[in-house]
C-alpha cells in the first residue's frame, strides 16, 4: 500500500534529493496515517501494538488499532516494523556555536556567516538524531540561536523547533564569558551583551535580551569546567541578582534557567526562584531537599564528564579544564542518582555543543546506570521536558490534539534504551524528515 518517494533537502547552501526511508508520497496538506508497530504511549508507560497514528494539519488526530482504522484517502507511511516514540527533547544545547576544543577561542575565529552555515548543519545533525525540539541555552555571538530558530520557523532550514536564550546573563570575567586567551586578545561587544554586574545591569540585560526575541534566559550562577579561571564550585552571583532576573523575565511570561556547579550558586538559584538548574554538579543532599521543595527542574549532564576526559586528553585541552571535569563528573553522576531517589524532577539535557553534534542519544544509557529506568530517561526527554518547557499540552507524547513528533527506532527501548541512537525515522509536526547520511557523521 505504501510507495517510497524522494525529498528534497536545502541546507547549507546545497540542494541534495534523498529517500526519505519508510515514507510514501505526501501532498503537504493531505493526511497522514503512520503505521505502527509498537507505539510507546509515555503518559501510561504502556507499549501499545499495531497502531495507526492519525495526522491532520501537523497535530495528531486519533491513535486507535490499525485493524479499526480506515486510512481512506490518506498518505500512509510504514513504520510496522518498528517502534515508535515521541519526538525526543533536549533541554541543554548549543547547536548556534562552534563544536568544543582545546582552543578557547575557537569562538572568536569564525564569522557571523560561517556560524550561521555550522548552525544550520548542528540543527539539521540534532532533528536527524531524532530531537525535534530543543532548548537552546545560549551563544557566545549574541542571539546567534534567535536567527537559528528563526530560520527553523520559516522552514529555511531543517532543525528542531528551538527554545533559545539569545545571552549569557554573567558576571564580567566569569563563566559565561569567553576566557583563557592569549594576552591583549579583544573581545567584541556582540559577545559579551549580557555581562551583567550588580540588579540594575541584571535587569537590564535581561529586558534587552527579551527584546531582542529570546524565549529564556541563562544566569551563569556560577563558575563553570569549560571556562578557564573560573572555578565551578564558586558563587558569581548574589541571590538578589539572580531574583533580579527572575522576576525580570517574569514580567514577560519569561523563565530562568541557572548554569550552577557549586552548592551554594544551586541555592542560591533555587530560592530566586529560578525553573531549571543545569548541571548540579557539586549538588548535596540540602540542595537535592531545596529542589524537591521548590518543584525546581534538574538538568544534569551525565555523559560529558566521559566525553571531557577522553578527547581533551587526546587533544590536548588545558589542564585546568581536564582537572575540573576529573573533580564534578562523578560527583554530579551521585548527586542525579540521589536525586532521582528523591523524587526531584529531571529533565533530560546533554550540553550539546561539548559533544559532537547529534549524538544526544547517547546520555539515556548514563541516565539508566545512574538510577532511572528506561521509562524515566525516556519520559525525561519527551512529556518531562515538555513539562519543563510549560508545553506539555501540545508536546511531549503521542496523544490527540499534540504536535505530531515521532521517531521510529528498530528495537524495544525499554529493554535497551541505547537504542534510541538508532533511528529508522523522524516525523516533525506531522512531516517526514529525510535521514541521508548517518546523523552522527558516520
Amino acid at each position: 500500500m505504501s510507495k517510497r518517494t524522494a525529498a528534497c533537502w536545502f541546507a547549507l547552501g546545497a540542494l541534495a534529493c534523498v529517500p526519505a526511508a519508510g515514507t510514501t508520497a505526501s501532498t503537504g496538506a493531505q493526511d497522514r496515517v503512520v503505521h505502527v508497530g509498537h507505539l510507546l504511549d509515555v503518559d501510561s508507560g504502556r507499549m501499545l501494538a499495531d497502531q495507526a497514528v492519525l495526522v491532520r494539519a501537523g497535530r495528531v488526530v486519533s491513535v486507535q488499532p490499525w485493524n479499526a482504522a480506515a486510512p481512506g484517502a490518506a498518505t500512509v507511511t510504514d513504520w510496522s516494523a518498528w517502534t515508535v516514540v515521541p519526538g525526543l527533547m533536549d533541554m541543554h544545547t548549543h547547536l548556534a556555536d562552534v563544536l568544543q576544543s582545546a582552543d578557547p577561542a575557537a569562538p572568536l575565529k569564525i564569522t557571523a556567516v560561517q556560524q550561521a552555515f555550522l548552525g544550520a548543519q548542528h540543527a539539521r545533525q540534532t532533528l536527524q538524531a531524532g530531537f525535534t525540539t530543543v532548548r537552546d541555552l545560549g551563544v557566545y555571538r549574541s542571539y546567534a540561536d534567535i536567527a537559528l530558530r528563526d530560520a527553523i520557523k520559516a522552514g529555511e532550514v531543517p532543525g528542531p523547533r528551538m527554545f533559545v536564550a539569545g545571552a549569557y546573563i554573567t558576571v564580567p570575567g566569569g563563566g559565561g564569558e569567553i576566557t583563557g586567551l592569549p594576552p591583549g586578545t579583544v573581545v567584541p561587544d556582540e559577545f559579551r551583551r549580557g555581562v551583567s554586574k550588580g540588579v540594575a545591569q541584571v535587569r537590564q540585560h535581561v529586558d534587552a535580551i527579551l527584546d531582542h526575541g529570546a524565549d529564556w534566559i541563562k544566569v551563569i550562577a556560577t563558575g563553570a569546567v569549560l571556562a578557564a579561571g573560573t572555578d565551578p564550585g564558586q558563587p558569581e552571583y548574589t541571590e538578589a541578582e539572580i531574583h533580579a532576573a527572575v522576576t525580570e523575565a517574569a514580567k514577560r511570561g519569561v523563565y530562568v534557567a541557572a548554569h550552577a556547579h557549586g552548592e551554594e550558586g544551586i541555592e542560591r538559584a533555587i530560592r530566586a526562584g529560578v525553573r531549571s538548574v543545569e548541571h548540579a554538579s557539586l549538588i548535596t543532599d540540602q540542595g537535592i531537599a531545596l529542589a524537591r521543595q521548590h518543584g525546581t527542574w534538574l538538568v544534569m549532564d551525565l555523559y560529558d564528564g566521559d566525553y571531557i576526559d577522553q578527547i581533551g586528553r587526546r587533544d590536548g585541552w588545558p589542564a585546568e579544564i581536564l582537572r575540573k571535569n576529573a573533580e564534578t563528573a562523578e560527583t554530579q553522576r551521585e548527586g542525579f542518582r540521589k536525586a532521582v531517589q528523591a523524587g526531584v524532577k529531571l529533565a533530560f539535557g546533554t550540553d550539546e555543543g561539548v559533544y559532537p553534534y547529534g549524538d544526544n542519544a547517547r546520555q539515556f544509557a548514563y541516565m539508566v546506570r545512574y538510577g532511572m529506568t528506561p521509562l524515566q530517561a525516556i519520559r525525561s526527554a519527551t512529556i518531562d521536558a515538555a513539562r519543563l518547557l510549560g508545553r506539555e499540552k501540545e508536546l511531549g507524547s503521542i496523544a490527540a490534539g499534540k504536535v505530531a513528533d515521532l521517531i521510529a527506532v528498530a528495537c524495544d527501548p525499554l529493554q535497551d534504551v541505547d537504542c534510541l541512537r538508532q533511528i529508522r525515522g523522524v516525523i516533525k509536526a506531522g512531516q517526514p524528515v529525510p535521514l541521508g547520511p548517518d546523523p552522527r557523521g558516520r
